[in-house]
């Protein structure tokens, strides 16, 4: 093979080369245009939450929050009922609601007031975080002077480690 001949072939070799590595465009995944599903409840045709509401409104209706074993952080699945009472309490300046937090029978007297305590300042936080008003709200600890029920079980247990939201005026 002449050089003549060598450097055409490596010419070509190298176009060949060359033309097979093309870049691949890589294409962004499809974007879901579909609008989230609205996770808050909607109160009364207006958009305004009025007295009736309390009793008539699904995500109003519940008015326990429920917390872990020796914990005072709100949980997830609460987020949505705090939103509707914060949403109450701003469409209803002159409505005032008690937080009255409780704690299961383990621990001491005084620990389980200090975390009633911490409890019902926790759900008042979320409230204020989602516009309520904190002087609408009082925060009241009973710790585990108010069991909803006595067994000296985990579920038992469970139900008793609760903040429970009264309305006061309506």
């Amino acid at each position: 093979m002449n050089s003549t001949t060598r450097i055409l072939l490596t010419a070509l070799l190298c176009t060949a080369a060359v033309a097979c590595s093309k870049k691949v465009k890589e294409e962004a995944p499809p974007v879901d245009t579909t609008p989230a599903p609205v996770t808050e409840t909607p109160p009364a045709t207006s958009g305004v939450y009025g007295p009736a509401d309390l009793d008539t409104d699904a995500c109003l209706r519940q008015r326990t929050v429920y917390f872990d074993l020796d914990q005072d952080v709100l949980r997830p699945e609460f987020q949505e009922v705090v939103g509707c009472h914060a949403k109450y309490l701003r469409d209803r300046p002159s409505s005032r609601m008690t937080l009255e937090g409780h704690a299961d029978e383990r621990g001491s007297r005084e620990y389980n007031v200090a975390l009633g305590e911490r409890r019902g300042n926790s759900v008042s936080s979320a409230i204020q975080a989602n516009g309520g008003s904190g002087s609408q709200m009082t925060v009241v600890s009973y710790g585990e002077e108010r069991p909803t029920c006595t067994d000296s079980s985990e579920d038992c247990w469970a139900k008793n480690r609760r903040v429970e939201i009264i309305y006061t005026a309506k």
